[in-house]
């Protein structure tokens, strides 16, 4: 077998190995839904029903993030230490109901604005819950980074 065909080998391997790495929670698509499903709610219903699936797409995000960032530890690890470690990869991927969710969020919003409800609260605090997530990822990634202590 030539080297090219080896090489050619090799990249096909492992990029079908790295297509099944679960997904960064940004990169995951809303799935379409329905506002007809939401359209018999009144604005208080439709108020709170945001809060639930808000709070449970940022439950979701988080798990999601926490398997993208296993599998890119555990890619890492297969690619130069130790190849076992890829069939571990993908065990724990959420993003059919994270694109689900922010899918229901999605028709929520349009019911909302159709119906003229003030979610304005909602959305205040989805966006500092973000703020926070993001503030809370970066020290851990800076804490990831940081050397660690030496005892001489």
């Amino acid at each position: 077998m030539s080297i090219s065909l080896r090489k050619a080998a090799v990249l096909g391997g492992l990029s079908i190995l790295l297509a099944g790495c679960a997904a960064q929670p940004d990169n995951v698509e809303a799935q379409y839904i329905s506002t007809a499903r939401y359209s018999a709610f009144d604005c208080d219903q439709v108020t709170m029903e945001l809060e639930r699936v808000s709070a449970r797409v940022s439950e979701v995000t988080g798990n999601q993030q926490d398997a993208a960032d296993g599998d890119a530890v555990a890619t890492g690890v297969g690619l130069i230490l130790f190849w076992p470690a890829l069939f571990f990869l993908a065990g724990d991927d959420h993003s059919d109901e994270l694109g689900r969710l922010k899918g229901e969020y999605e028709a929520l919003e349009k019911v909302a604005i159709e119906k003229k409800c003030d979610i304005s609260a909602v959305l205040a605090a989805n966006q500092a819950r973000e703020e926070a997530e993001r503030a809370a990822e970066e020290e851990r990634r800076r804490k990831m980074n940081e050397p660690a202590p030496s005892f001489d």
